[in-house]
């Protein structure tokens, strides 16, 4: 799948940025992509996005510092500024893209109000489906945060063809402040959608059994509102690797016999291998916690070395999840990489339920009383009949 991405604001543009490194270390060119942001520290910061590929917006209004957690102002400068990052787009060229992602942190100013304008004026102007991409933050990164989060995905739901979510809270360690995970958090996403996104182009280790292109991709996002992504991994053990496992190193020989009738079970057993992966991917941590049954389409994505791939074991788990969830449209498939592990992406498409989102939406709500409520407060503080100095 051929991906042009939008990094808006701070934590978009780093991801981004992971994503071409990524792409680059691959080989595979798939992905391109632009960073967009008000503060130029920000952008300076960028390791693998070309410098003709920053683009700073709000000069005259910021002078380029951010617009400091103002999503409303965040907004303004990118629908001022539109034509300028458009004209950005097009200059990187869109003839042979299949798909915008547009990635943000919700919780910002610059990301968060910005997305959602250029959503709106993708789908205006281009005939490829804008994706979105966005990062809910956890709800002891403050109150402004979700705040701005719920408002932030309320718009882009509308705006984009699809948005994928990422809750910080789900993914954070105990104990960890979830400023100190960024990195990791990064990497867990760029991990994941890196899988997805990649699916459907010849590489080195040629064409899967059963293929994945974009238009399938495209087919279970079609649905629209919010999507989550489940991943698990396993590793290869080739007869190679088990011989250079220290702990049996002396008892190579007496485990001649036994290892030779393991690869053989493993070679009858990879359907079985295949659906507990995929079975692993949909049960475990999501990148959005939620009620999986309620999701109107599915999608199951196996990655890794050829001789691991097995048709029947994907015709299997996509049976599997059409079992539990609310749709029946299942779509699945693989694709062959050079790797010591196998992957599984479950993409969990248009989710009815997510008791996260209902509490972003509920802390968002009371943020807001609580902010009119300080605003009355403000306006009666002088109003004692004093007659000001002037009007």
């Amino acid at each position: 799948m051929r991906v042009f991405f939008i990094g808006f604001g701070q934590a978009g543009g780093k991801i981004v940025d992971m994503f071409i490194e990524q792409d680059r270390r691959s080989g595979t060119q798939s992905f391109r992509g632009i960073a967009v942001n008000t503060a130029r520290t920000d952008l300076m910061g960028l390791k693998h996005i070309e410098l003709k590929d920053r683009i700073l917006i709000g000069q005259t209004v910021v002078k380029g510092h951010g617009v400091g957690t103002d999503n409303v102002m965040g907004a303004k400068i990118t629908a001022d500024e539109i034509d300028s990052i458009i004209n950005a787009i097009d200059t990187r060229g869109t003839h042979d893209v299949d798909a915008f992602v547009l990635i943000a942190g919700l919780g910002g100013g610059t990301g968060s109000g910005g997305s959602p304008v250029l959503a709106r004026h993708l789908k205006r102007i281009y005939r490829e489906p804008v994706y979105s991409l966005g990062i809910i933050p956890a709800p002891e990164e403050g109150r402004l945060y979700s705040y701005n989060a719920a408002r932030s995905l309320s718009t882009l739901v509308n705006e984009s063809d699809n948005t994928f979510i990422f809750d910080n809270s789900a993914w954070k360690n105990e104990g960890e402040s979830v400023r100190s995970a960024y990195e990791r958090l990064n990497d867990e996403i760029v991990r994941r959608f890196g899988v997805l996104f990649r699916a459907g182009e010849v590489g080195k280790s040629g064409v899967g059994e059963m293929v994945v292109d974009s238009s399938e991709i495209i087919n279970t996002l079609r649905g629209g509102g919010i999507t989550s992504i489940g991943y698990a991994t396993s590793e290869v053990i080739s007869p190679r690797t088990k011989q250079k496992q220290g702990i049996f190193g002396g008892l190579k020989g007496s485990l001649k016999k036994k290892e030779g009738t393991e690869e053989v079970l493993i070679g009858e057993d990879k359907s079985a291998k295949i659906i507990a992966l995929v079975r692993r991917a949909m049960l475990g941590r999501l990148t959005l916690p939620c009620d999986y049954s309620t999701a109107e389409r599915a999608l199951v994505l196996m990655a890794g070395p050829a001789e691991e791939m097995d048709r029947k074991g994907v015709e299997k788990s996509k049976s599997w999840v059409e079992e539990n969830i609310a749709g029946v449209e299942v779509r699945g498939g693989d694709y062959p990489v050079d790797s010591n592990k196998v992957a599984a992406v479950v993409v969990l498409a248009t989710i009815g339920d997510a008791p996260r989102i209902r509490e972003l939406l509920e802390i968002a709500k009371e943020t807001k009383e609580d902010v009119i409520k300080s605003k009355e407060r403000r306006s009666t503080m002088f109003d004692e009949g004093i007659e000001p100095l002037f009007d």
